[in-house]
């Protein structure tokens, strides 16, 4: 025989081989051709594949014809042409006609939208690399581009114009549209709008606002966002992105919380980072918690809670508000009880106003008022405020001392009485600290019987006490049940008069009364769902004390390293869910810590040991009272105290620089490596020195060994030989891929180029939905 092989031969070869090559999907969509939702390779891509257009599934059997970017993590959808009118998963198709208009039909062929071009040559549709869908003839003309009709997102080199506005979506994760609005309005200046069911309102700029200086005299009304990241409109507005440059993928999006934020896209993790937003204060957005509700201000996003005595009109949605579990009636004999509202405003929404009067005076103009439901009085100016409605609710620790007062029926004799208090006093320590006050006082002045609510205060004041040293002797069996928790310091095991079991922490190292006072006046308005709650403190002769929630799962470096580490107790080794989940947390405890509290609070001592598990081995970080506080104005202060274990402490601890809130970041860092590793990459067991340890040097060989290997594109054979080998494989390769370019981000030696722990949590956010909907992947 010969070595030729016939021509049928050949056929059927490259017919074999053609049939496992899934085509490129096309750049244009010429007459006559359609896109299919049953077909998910049927997509038009930009020529430099950086956009995609077809049908993106927005629910359960629905689709909307959509432009997103191809590499984001999340597919993220920068326009859509039917957001609040989705097409069936069946059947439905975006056709350029014969008769040259590009339409979308559902599944009974009823056109949903198109793009009005009839009667024109349109020759073809094609995607852009600016992520412009256009319409076009034979010469390239563009006859209809996606550009003008943006729906929540802005790219660069589209503008944004009169008649045109961006408008949010519904909720988060939600498509539908929203009720917030980017555009310029009448005066000629761009504007933020909620524009609700009940009410509308402009909020941005507002009165204080950096921007509140846009001048009204052009008639252009044009915006636009350039490659380089800034913005410039025509009323003067100009903002810059933090990482102003070329190459970097962008997008300004009105978001659903109200907020306008410029998002930056990392090209290797997919994950987007906010590089500029309109105000830092989530809760200056109007109507975000609807009628009644009250903004509390949160690490990246803003809550919503309600005053006592009102209940959520939709348990689903905050935007419909609160309604009230009470009736006033208009010159009704029954007496009014008012409650103080400290730091907490209604903006808006003033039938009267006053200045330079009594707060008595203001009162009593709010009884006679009939439609007065609150009065807002600021103590100093004396100015007063008589309100009809609540809305733009907005809870304030660092605003001016005012008070604002909500009108509450006090219900007839034979009924329990009501006055009624703000229930977020619970999670909020500062407010909780005014209303303990204001409790007591409140009871002293009433000589009788204590209401149901009145009983309630004193719940409030156990949240946070002062104990005795003979309570917390007896509380621990005269400290008999010690617990191993590592570190220097002595925790025991407790039980309370009220039967909470608490963990009881003897500080031998607080000498000076005014600094145990200062740490402990922070450590009371401090509050998260990741940090452990102190629930008090003893201070008798020398003898400190804080007591705290006993976690019942103990300290994280129990049962992430080997059982040879620990003499005693039984560990239970992390499954990847939970290391995750842990790595999130820990995340979400610091960035509180960094951005939230009332007082810049750095950690200092970020390790496993001080990483407590509760019984869903949710994290909380302990010991986060004990570090030095640093003042959000001015320089960054040197901490005198070095409180920082060695093998986690950051490098500017040695050198005498400036310490910020980047030593937490560094110490995540390795906290995150060790998660990965299931094992130590520092050494613990002894305080700082001047010296370099033999273990720090290993660590520095680790680095840029996962640096180099990253650099050569070999992330897969890296991930799968450094994730614990006693998970057998079974983790999320994704998020383990991103937990170590984000703990390799957060060691770097030069602490400006560490990120925030804001930035670490939002992207270890994006992937947490991983974590709650599918099982641990095994990547071979």
């Amino acid at each position: 025989m010969g070595n030729s092989s016939s021509p049928l031969s050949i056929t059927i070869l490259f017919s074999l081989l053609a049939s496992f090559v899934s085509p490129a999907p096309p750049y244009f969509l010429s007459r006559g051709s359609s896109l299919s939702v049953e077909q998910e390779a049927d997509i038009l891509m930009s020529p430099d594949k950086t956009f995609s257009c077809g049908f993106y599934r927005v629910g359960v059997n629905a689709y909307t014809l959509s432009i997103w970017f191809s590499n984001s993590a999340d597919k993220t959808i920068v326009w859509m042409a039917n957001r609040d009118t989705p097409v069936n998963g069946h059947y439905s198709r975006m056709t350029l006609q014969k008769d040259g208009v590009l339409v979308l039909t559902d599944i009974d062929a009823t056109v949903l939208w198109n793009t009005n071009t009839s009667s024109t040559e349109a020759h073809q549709v094609q995607l852009l690399d600016t992520g412009n869908l256009v319409v076009e003839d034979n010469e390239g003309s563009i006859l209809w581009q996606s550009f003008d009709s943006p729906t929540d997102t802005l790219l660069p080199s589209q503008p944004i114009t009169k008649n045109k506005r961006l408008v949010s979506s519904m909720v988060r994760g939600s498509v539908s549209s929203g009720y917030y609005n980017l555009f310029f309005d009448n005066d000629n200046v761009m504007k933020i709008m909620y524009d609700g069911p009940d009410v509308s309102s402009i909020y941005w700029p507002g009165p204080t606002d950096t921007f509140s200086g846009r001048y009204i005299y052009n008639s252009s009304r044009h915006g636009v966002l350039d490659v380089n990241g800034t913005f410039i409109a025509t009323d003067g507005l100009v903002f810059i992105s933090s990482d102003a440059g070329k190459r970097i993928r962008r997008r300004l999006t009105m978001d659903y919380d109200g907020n306008l934020r410029l998002y930056s896209l990392n090209e290797s993790t997919g994950l987007w980072s906010v590089s500029w937003l309109a105000f830092p204060n989530l809760c200056l957005a109007d109507g975000l918690c609807g009628r009644n509700g009250i903004c509390v201000p949160g690490t990246l996003k803003a809550m919503c809670t309600c005053p006592f005595a009102y209940e959520m009109e939709d348990s689903s949605d905050w935007s419909k508000g609160c309604k009230p579990k009470f009736n006033i009636n208009c010159g009704d004999s029954q007496p009014l009880t008012f409650l103080e509202l400290h730091k907490t405003n209604f903006w808006g929404y003033d039938i009267i106003s006053n200045d330079s009067v009594s707060f008595d005076a203001c009162k009593e103009t709010c009884l006679l008022t009939c439609s007065c439901v609150a009065f807002e009085y600021w103590m100093g100016s004396g100015s007063c405020y008589i309100k009809n409605e609540l809305f733009n609710g907005r809870s304030d620790p660092s605003h001016p001392a005012y008070m604002s007062e909500l009108v509450i029926l006090e219900l007839g004799v034979g009924r329990t009485k009501w006055p009624y208090f703000y229930w977020f006093a619970f999670a909020f320590g500062a407010i909780e600290v005014l209303f303990i006050a204001f409790g007591w006082w409140f009871i002293s002045k009433r000589k009788r019987k204590p209401t149901p609510i009145e009983e309630g205060y004193k719940l409030i004041a156990k949240q946070f006490k002062r104990f005795t040293y003979s309570e917390l002797k007896l509380a621990t069996g005269n400290f008999k049940h010690r617990l191993e928790r590592g570190g220097s310091r002595t925790v025991h095991k407790g039980m309370l008069e009220d039967t909470r079991i608490v963990a009881v922490e003897k500080l031998d190292d607080v000498i000076q009364a005014k600094d145990f006072w200062a740490e402990v006046s922070v450590i009371a308005g401090i509050y998260h769902m990741n940090l452990v709650r102190i629930w008090g403190f003893c201070s008798e002769g020398s003898s400190r004390f804080l007591v705290s929630e006993y976690m019942e799962n103990g300290s994280l470096d129990k049962h992430l390293f080997s059982e040879s580490e620990h003499n005693s107790g039984k560990s239970t080794l992390l499954e990847w869910r939970k290391r995750f989940q842990i790595a999130v947390g820990v995340a979400k405890g610091l960035a509180y810590l960094h951005h939230e509290c009332l007082e810049w609070v750095i950690h200092c001592d970020v390790k496993p040991e001080n990483i407590l598990l509760d019984s869903d081995f949710e994290p909380k970080l302990t010991d986060f009272g004990l570090a030095k506080l640093v003042k959000r104005a001015g320089i960054p202060s040197v901490v005198s105290r070095i409180r920082g274990t060695r093998g986690y402490i950051a490098p500017e601890w040695a050198t005498c620089l400036p310490i910020t809130a980047k030593v937490d970041v560094y110490s995540y860092g390795i906290v995150l490596l060790e998660l990965l590793m299931g094992t130590r990459v520092s050494f613990n067991s002894c305080k700082v020195d001047k010296e370099p340890a033999e273990e720090e040097l290993k660590l520095i060989g680790l680095l840029r060994m996962l640096k180099g290997k990253l650099g050569k594109g070999g992330s897969d054979t890296l991930i799968n030989g450094i994730v614990d080998e006693r998970l057998n494989g079974q983790f999320n390769h994704t998020q383990a891929a991103l937990m170590m370019r984000i703990a390799i981000s957060c060691l770097e030696e030069e602490s400006f180029k560490r990120p925030t722990m804001n930035s670490v949590l939002e992207m270890l956010s994006s992937l947490n939905h991983d974590n709650e909907h599918a099982s641990a992947t095994h990547r071979p």
